[in-house]
């Protein structure tokens, strides 16, 4: 199938795919359009993001829509109102030569009333987030009673922003004759049990091998002291003078720390961070989509729902501890037929981390050089020649202004000139990198310190009153400890995160230090507890037994007024 019009979309469609420049289906549009066309049969797709999803089953819900109806036909769950924003505004391009569709957005951080007054003026299809979408069910506004299509788009996202429960009651008020199409990258356990409850018999589509990295993209690595990550972070911007990425943090510290230093350096870059206001979070967002930001420094948890097709590069400011997290990250380059390049700062203990990450998305890790003073200073240079080759010259505009210039400058021999014209650009980055240090080190294959431990005896279990009911997952968990402790390379065992406490296993050696570090702390204006599970522990004054559901006691201990945020 090499042309839209095999697929079975009807004319207004065709036309509409035409203007959008959509040449030829991608692959999981090929495979998936006749399906929604032509039958009724549950659909698991599983693809990276940037793949083309959204039109794969935009396009043929448009053309299965009764126009004529005006009740909700179909419900599309999606993980942010960003991914939520952004599927609106693509259907609604898919159907800009079909008359009479309605398609409404409904999310948090905005104001409820508009969104019942749509609603009750009639939507054949509603976008929404968990959050939101459930609680206008339950205002009996949003009615799903008799919808023909249910799309859950990333659910694995959705799963990890402690959506279940709110996935669960939508899920059982939905009718139990409709099509159901779940669309994900990942397909953890926690996907496919949603699957095997609420589908029957689905067909599954995959583009591409499961949890393997998207085809164009290629994955670099740097190693150096973490001293030196953020120089090192610097050099590779300078090399790129192109560039146009995302730069992920672990915490919204980190971000705001790494962002305000490239502000100060005189760098195109901004913030993403869970302090950030909705309409600050917007401010950024449409710079950032209209790249008068290069850089969007950004957590994994604020940088969710952003679809933009044209980032080149991903930077990993720190490795993330999910593997499966590094592949939502590097899927967000190389998209709509682009290449694009995930470049991860490590240090030299993790090689082992590397050798992972490449069995998981089946492709080899490319070890790069941090760029010297002079290989930049020959980059910036020859893109400044480029850029003055190939700009567009206006005489209208500039004419007037040419006699004084060519008076002023008259002086200047051609080759003087030109030396001159060069220095202004080349002189900057020469002082600046005047005498600049090498920064790159061995890379090793590291120590895994688990294989070191002698099997469960040597973890201590910890209980922490933080689960997924406020956004923890295993990734944000163990960025929490690392934050916490100031250490990387603490051996962390099995994790078990509940929706209102998790447990986690830490090395026995450590487990004293964690309870000192997290004394006292915030996280998302809550006090931490944070507790050894039938153990002993540090005597704090005035602790007292709490018991967790299903489990024994826990040893709390008292918090003094000293606080620490997350």
């Amino acid at each position: 199938m090499n042309i839209f019009k095999e697929t079975g979309l009807n004319n207004e469609l065709l036309r509409a795919v035409t203007r959008l420049g959509f040449e030829k289906p991608t692959p999981i549009q090929e495979k998936i359009i006749p399906v929604i066309l032509n039958s009724s049969r549950d659909i698991i797709g599983l693809a990276q993001t940037g793949t083309g999803k959204t039109a794969g089953f935009g396009l043929p819900l448009i053309q299965n829509i009764n126009i004529d109806d005006r009740s909700v036909q179909s419900l599309i769950l999606c993980p942010t109102r960003e991914l939520c924003m952004q599927i609106t505004e693509d259907i609604n391009s898919f159907a800009s030569f079909t008359g009479g569709l309605s398609v409404l957005a409904v999310y948090g951080g905005a104001n409820i009333t508009p969104q019942i007054q749509s609603l009750k003026k009639g939507a054949h299809i509603v976008v929404g987030t968990p959050g939101r979408t459930l609680d206008l069910i339950r205002r009996n506004v949003l009615k799903i009673n008799y919808i023909s299509w249910l799309i859950l788009d990333e659910a694995d996202e959705m799963l990890n922003m402690g959506f279940q429960e709110d996935l669960n009651a939508i899920l059982e008020s939905t009718p139990a004759e409709k099509q159901t199409l779940l669309f994900s990258a990942t397909m953890p356990d926690d996907v496919r049990r949603i699957a095997e409850k609420y589908m029957n018999k689905p067909l599954e589509i995959t583009v591409g091998k499961k949890n393997a990295g998207a085809e164009n993209v290629e994955h670099h690595y740097y190693v150096v002291k973490a001293a030196d990550r953020y120089a090192a972070l610097k050099r590779i911007a300078d090399i790129n003078p192109k560039i146009y990425g995302i730069v992920f943090c672990r915490t919204r510290n980190e971000t705001k720390d790494v962002a305000d230093k490239l502000i100060q350096d005189g760098y195109n870059a901004d913030a993403l961070h869970g302090e950030l206001s909705q309409s600050q979070r917007d401010h950024v967002m449409h710079r950032f989509r209209n790249k008068t930001l290069q850089l969007l420094i950004a957590t994994d948890v604020a940088a969710r729902g952003i679809d933009i097709n044209e980032l080149t590069h991903i930077i990993n400011y720190n490795l993330p501890d999910d593997p499966e997290v590094y592949l939502h990250r590097s899927g967000r380059t190389g998209r709509a037929g682009k290449s694009g390049i995930s470049i991860s700062i490590t240090h030299s203990r993790e090689g082992r981390r590397i050798k992972e990450l490449e069995k998981m998305i089946g492709k080899k890790f490319i070890h790069k050089m941090i760029p010297g003073g002079r290989e930049i200073c020959e980059k910036r240079l020859f893109n400044l020649i480029d850029k003055v080759e190939n700009v567009e010259v206006d005489e209208s505009k500039i004419e007037s202004f040419m006699p004084d210039i060519y008076k002023k400058l008259e002086w200047l021999e051609r080759e003087e000139l030109i030396k001159h014209f060069v220095s202004v650009e080349f002189n900057r980055f020469l002082e600046y990198y005047k005498n600049a240090p090498d920064l790159n080190i061995t890379p090793d294959k590291g120590i895994d310190k688990k294989k070191k431990l002698n099997g469960k005896k040597n973890y201590t279990n910890i209980y922490i009153n933080i689960g997924s009911k406020r956004g923890m997952n295993p990734s944000n968990l163990i960025s929490l400890v690392n934050e916490a402790m100031r250490k990387r390379d603490i051996a962390i065992g099995k994790i078990d995160v509940q929706r209102n406490f998790s447990f986690f296993e830490i090395d026995r050696d450590y487990d004293q230090k964690l309870l000192n570090a997290f004394d006292s702390s915030i996280y998302e204006d809550q006090p931490v507890v944070v507790e050894i599970k039938n153990g002993k522990q540090k005597n704090y004054g005035g602790s007292q037994n709490i018991a967790a559901p299903g489990y024994g006691n826990y040893h709390s201990k008292s918090k003094s007024r000293k606080r620490t945020k997350w």
